[in-house]
């Protein structure tokens, strides 16, 4: 049984899992809201082994009566949302109790194990964001509660033990985007103490990732929780099952009348929004960069549309070689076109291994915390990519921006190795990560690592 937190970035990796278990003929019962998205019924390559069972959400006061996910709401209703979805237990243990899974997997549901352990049924607390981003924040040692909240200080020292890496915050700037994980997330909890909780009461802790990339950070969770750890390496839509899916007509008609690796694909995901200053200053630097490009972003709060949004002449100058969408685009098929060259990105986790396994060259421009973290992984451990400077205030320029891009798309002859390293590592990562075998070789050693008695 698979109940993810209510959000694509977390229900999407959770079914990949679930396509990979039904291809070995596991059969998976799948909680969803009530109302899902039409993304989510595509992505089941499995019908006949994966059935969805749908959860009413109760109401919750200041929650939207329409909001099923997190892509519905403005991040500061998160809260609510997770109170509607604990009020979920009583729905999620009686499928419980009627199907009698051998597993379920979970994350955010720190109250699950204590439905499963009675029944003897084993619980994964499955990990769909970086290894990284947990080992930072997340251990037994640390307290967090309403009353004792983190500090900046506490986020900018990484704990003891952990990896010596550049994978750390650079300044309380930055570390102040994980205060959050003090706040109340849900009735009467933090995020922290939700996500420690589901650590320590699961049998299991899995996480997307793999040990070539991680297994530092995996392994110091280990030691910290006295835990399994099971990898289920990065857990991308499968080949087979791109090249079987066709690109809207739209998108594969106006990025084919452009030459090979010179278009700029920019997506920030699901939950990212501009501000309309910051969204401006991004457009304005990819129009410098003289390139064709395809922005995919939600428009800025107070903005109804993208086209209301943007920066004044920008559409009228661009027209011929530039398009900024605000709605949800196929993104692994995007970068996979022919045409793309180079993909700016929050790095968020789903679209960090996207990136990894493309040939587009990597920008980075991360905003919250755990994306921070992916992006010293990506720009400053594996050196594939290169990260957007930014000012004092956190604000990034027009200039910061097509610099970062010039320098990843710059001519090896004539550069200054910037480009050329970043392609260079890059190949080698992506080459790793698309061998045949590689992903499959991860889930066959998941699946037996499951099946195996444990302690």
């Amino acid at each position: 049984m698979m109940f993810p937190w209510f959000a694509t970035g977390h229900i999407t990796p959770f079914l990949h899992i679930s396509n990979e278990l039904a291809s070995r003929r596991h059969r998976i019962t799948f909680l969803l809201p009530s109302k899902p998205s039409p993304l989510f019924q595509s992505l089941n390559l499995y019908p006949n082994l994966i059935s969805f069972h749908f959860l009413s959400l109760p109401p919750v006061p200041g929650l939207p009566s329409a909001a099923q996910t997190a892509s519905d709401i403005p991040i500061s209703l998160t809260p609510l949302l997770a109170s509607a979805f604990d009020l979920t237990r009583p729905q999620v243990a009686d499928i419980i109790l009627s199907d009698r899974p051998d597993f379920v997997f979970f994350d955010f549901a720190h109250w699950l194990p204590d439905i499963t352990a009675p029944l003897r049924i084993r619980s994964i607390c499955f990990t769909v964001v970086s290894a990284a981003s947990i080992a930072v924040t997340v251990f037994p040692g640390r307290t967090v509660s309403l009353d004792l909240p983190l500090t900046e200080d506490d986020l900018r020292e990484p704990p003891p033990g952990y990896p010596s890496s550049t994978v750390v915050f650079h300044d309380s700037r930055e570390s102040r985007s994980l205060l959050f994980f003090s706040m109340p997330f849900g009735q009467g909890i933090t995020f922290h103490q939700r996500l420690t909780t589901s650590y320590k009461k699961s049998d299991a802790i899995a996480m997307r990732t793999c040990q070539e990339i991680e297994g530092d950070f995996c392994n110091f969770l280990s030691n910290q929780f006295q835990k399994k750890i099971l990898l289920t390496g990065p857990l991308m839509a499968s080949a087979s099952a791109i090249k079987a899916t066709t690109l809207d007509e739209k998108w594969e008609k106006w990025l084919s009348q452009f030459q090979p690796k010179t278009v700029i694909f920019c997506a920030f995901g699901s939950q990212v929004i501009l501000e309309k200053q910051q969204l401006e200053e991004l457009l304005l630097g990819i129009e410098q960069t003289g390139l064709p490009f395809l922005v995919a972003l939600k428009p800025p709060m107070g903005y109804n549309s993208m086209e209301e949004a943007l920066p004044k002449g920008f559409e009228e100058r661009v027209k011929e070689r530039g398009i900024v969408y605000g709605g949800w685009v196929q993104q692994p098929l995007i970068l996979n076109h022919s045409s793309v060259g180079c993909f700016v990105s929050h790095c968020g986790f789903g679209s960090m291994w996207e990136s990894l396994m493309s040939d587009a060259q990597i920008v980075l421009i991360p905003t919250l915390g755990d994306q921070i973290l992916n992006t010293r992984l990506l720009a400053q451990e594996l050196k594939v990519g290169v990260e957007v400077k930014r000012e004092e205030d956190g604000s990034f320029t027009r200039q910061s921006v097509s610099q970062a891009i010039e320098l990843v798309m710059e001519d090896t002859n004539n550069g200054s190795g910037v480009g050329e390293m970043v392609k260079k590592n890059h190949a080698k990562w992506k080459d790793l990560l698309t061998k045949p075998g590689f992903l499959d070789t991860y889930i066959d050693n998941f699946v037996k690592n499951l099946q195996e008695p444990w302690s």
